[in-house]
């Protein structure tokens, strides 16, 4: 059963309504009466009318049909940066600058893998699904090394409760630093001190991100994989380091070829917090306030400039409103 409040979601979250129909029918347990409590007792009539409204205007302009070559050259230029990444050590040896060079390239592949995975695994690009689930896997998986379904359960999650406290992966900063204005409150009122809290605008450079993918993420993905016994991810993140150790071990040796991979790892890190904290971090984190799907979205998302290398460098996620 969906509630009225959570149409607006469904509706974001299912692209093909007719295949999803199939399996929602037999679950449909009867329509909620008007008078019934609902959870989204913040809910704005108006908004909820508002946002249908353009929704169906966003629509009719058909700004929700992808354009699959501008995919399909994304894809491209991540494979060319790859190749270009090889053949600078190939050709000019593995001494420092060449290797620094081929760090930031390989970095900037992956950076922009990740923002390409981001779109298939909405299902944004096909209209079939299962054409966005091969290639969100081949992406994120064969070309970056971690998992769809990992990546889709946290993913998920925050779209359906952004900046949510216990209900958005992304606002779990696991006793690290704390958020908004409830979080800061409610330790001080608990005596929770883990780390010196006054201080962790300047110890976030330290921890944040540096660590975040090379450490946090490359450990939760692969526990991920491996508790929930998650074989095909599990095999497509294998053919990314098969490939990157066959590639780069006559150059760098094992031990070396693995030191690479972690300092690339960290340079990608740095760009993958500043373009995703950036549209959240500066809005309302708080406990769950029951607000209708479309008004979450807006309280906890903004905007940043657009131009033509902020698109490129955030993925247009610095569209995040629209994303959202």
């Amino acid at each position: 059963m969906v509630s009225a409040g959570g149409a607006d979601a469904f509706l974001a979250f299912h692209r093909n309504l007719d295949f999803v129909r199939k399996f929602m029918k037999p679950l449909l347990i009867g329509e909620l009466a008007p008078e019934e409590p609902s959870q989204d007792h913040g809910k704005n009539s108006q908004i909820t009318e508002d946002f249908r409204a353009l929704r169906k205007t966003a629509e009719d302009m058909n700004l929700f049909k992808s354009n699959q070559l501008f995919f399909l050259l994304h894809l491209a230029h991540i494979i060319a940066m790859e190749s270009i990444a090889w053949f600078t050590i190939f050709y000019f040896g593995n001494g420092w600058i060449p290797t620094i060079i081929t760090a930031f390239v390989l970095a900037t592949s992956q950076a922009q893998a990740g923002w390409l995975q981001h779109d298939y695994g909405h299902l944004s690009v096909y209209k079939k699904s299962m054409w966005n689930h091969i290639v969100h896997k081949f992406i994120i998986g064969h070309l970056k090394g971690a998992s769809a379904n990992w990546w889709n359960h946290r993913h998920f999650q925050h779209h359906a409760k952004p900046n949510i406290f216990h209900k958005d992966p992304d606002v779990n900063m696991l006793h690290v630093f704390v958020l908004g204005e409830w979080q800061p409150i409610e330790y001080g009122k608990k005596k929770l001190k883990y780390l010196p809290y006054n201080r962790q605008h300047e110890y976030f450079f330290l921890i944040g991100p540096p660590l975040l993918v090379p450490l946090y993420f490359q450990y939760q993905i692969i526990m991920t994989m491996i508790v929930r016994k998650d074989w095909v991810d599990l095999a497509w993140a294998i053919s990314y380091y098969t490939r990157f150790f066959i590639t780069y071990i006559p150059f760098y040796g094992v031990l070396g070829s693995i030191l690479f991979l972690n300092f690339i790892r960290f340079l990608e890190s740095h760009w993958f917090v500043w373009v995703t904290q950036m549209n959240h971090i500066a809005m309302e984190i708080d406990r769950e306030p029951y607000r209708d799907w479309f008004s979450s979205q807006l309280a906890a998302t903004c905007n940043v400039e657009q131009s033509f290398f902020n698109d490129w460098f955030s993925g247009h996620l610095n569209f995040q409103i629209e994303h959202q």
